[in-house]
């Protein structure tokens, strides 16, 4: 009876993490491949097909740190039972839901977060205070950074001294030296570690590497090497046409973005069942991410099309500027937040990078009523899912006697 139990927590609590996957899958990675839509750069059902292989192939591949931190790191003392994983990943799924139908903005990082709180509480765990305050000033930073980030990159492209030939391409660039020093599970580590980067594994051929100010010149010349490929292919593209060379950046920064969104997202839906595969089923890590690959893959292929129908509206209404300068900065710290397990949420990104942009172009129409209700709805889900998902919990063990 005891094991039939055991497995019928096991089976809810992975439907529960595929069922969260797939919301996250059909919401959060929509944005990145909107802008492309807008400009019709793209068909928005070859959109929602490679925004679901994309973000699935970065769940796989960049998922792991966030998934460890949000099963983890968020409580001391105390495991994530599968019984307390379900919990956590309802009382989640039930504020990304709400914030679905009613139209307020609910981040899913700070929902999980939360909610992952709560129920390690309520299992009689510590609080690990030093890894809420390196979220937390993460968190903090994130508008400010991206909305700075999005400022400048707006006001490179606006700038009649900079032709669109040559500022689209140094963005390009910028991208592209990133990609080159991006940790990936199916690059061998020159170290010895899980994952490598481009720069790393064809640096690696050097036998004794050059080491200056901190940095080996071998992977400096990589990464700028992959940088000068990246300017000069769409510097020629945009030479050919400005039209058609920013429609192909817009393309392949929406590839990169929604790439970078399934290794950023993932880890809310499969955190909470780390416990559960890794040490009570003995199953690999990349078992759990293939689960939440799978959700996102559902979720983007069967909820994306809708959404991105009406984000690209949205996007096509700011422009190709503001789109662009929205969409780097997303890159830059969702990669920055994958490289330091730390969970967020893209839409906090997205949005912190349109404020930034429209404030680029001297624009009265960010309203700062709706920046203070986004901002009092973030804070608000934070804290109610530390209640939910402790009172859930609760609620659960006193049901089935736990």
């Amino acid at each position: 009876m005891v094991a039939v139990t055991f497995w019928a927590l096991v089976v809810l609590a992975t439907l529960t993490g595929l069922a969260t996957a797939w919301a996250l899958g059909a919401n959060s990675n929509s944005p990145p491949f909107a802008p492309a839509i807008g400009a019709n750069a793209i068909s928005t059902m070859r959109a929602a097909f490679l925004i679901g292989i994309l973000a699935a192939l970065g769940a796989l591949t960049q998922g792991g740190s966030i998934s460890e931190t949000v099963g983890a790191g968020l409580i001391n003392g105390v495991s994530i039972s599968s019984l307390a994983a379900t919990a956590g990943l309802l009382s989640a799924t039930a504020f990304m839901a709400f914030g679905v139908y009613t139209g307020y903005p609910v981040p899913a990082a700070f929902a999980t977060t939360g909610a992952m709180v709560g129920v390690g509480l309520s299992l009689g765990g510590d609080p690990a205070f030093d890894t809420y305050r390196r979220i937390a000033t993460f968190w903090v930073l994130v508008p400010p950074v991206s909305g700075g980030l999005a400022y400048l990159t707006a006001t490179l492209l606006r700038r009649d001294d900079i032709p669109e030939t040559v500022g689209v391409p140094l963005l390009a660039a910028v991208v592209g030296g990133i990609v080159a020093n991006v940790q990936l599970g199916v690059i061998p580590s020159p170290s010895g570690g899980e994952q490598g980067s481009l720069a790393a594994f064809f640096g690696g051929f050097v036998e004794t590497p050059v080491v200056a100010a901190g940095f080996e010149l071998d992977h400096v010349l990589v990464t700028l090497v992959v940088a000068a490929v990246s300017f000069q292919f769409i510097r020629r593209r945009t030479q050919e046409s400005v039209d058609r060379g920013v429609r192909t950046f817009l393309v392949l920064l929406g590839s990169v973005v929604a790439f970078s969104s399934g290794g950023s997202q993932v880890g809310l839906a499969t955190g909470p069942l780390e416990n559960l595969y890794r040490a009570e089923l003995g199953l690999p890590g990349i078992a759990l991410l293939a689960v939440g690959a799978t959700g996102i893959l559902g979720g983007a292929w069967m909820g994306a099309p809708r959404l991105l129908q009406a984000t690209s509206r949205e996007y096509a209404q700011l422009g190709v500027r503001r789109s662009i300068a929205a969409l780097v900065p997303g890159f830059i710290i969702a990669q920055t937040a994958i490289a330091l397990g730390i969970p967020i949420s893209f839409n906090n990104i997205i949005i912190s990078g349109v404020i930034g942009g429209g404030l680029a172009g001297g624009s009265a129409g960010v309203s700062r009523r709706k920046i203070g209700v986004t901002l009092l709805f973030w804070v608000l889900t934070l804290v109610t899912s530390v209640g939910v998902g402790f009172g859930l919990y609760r609620l659960f063990a006193t049901l089935l006697g736990v």
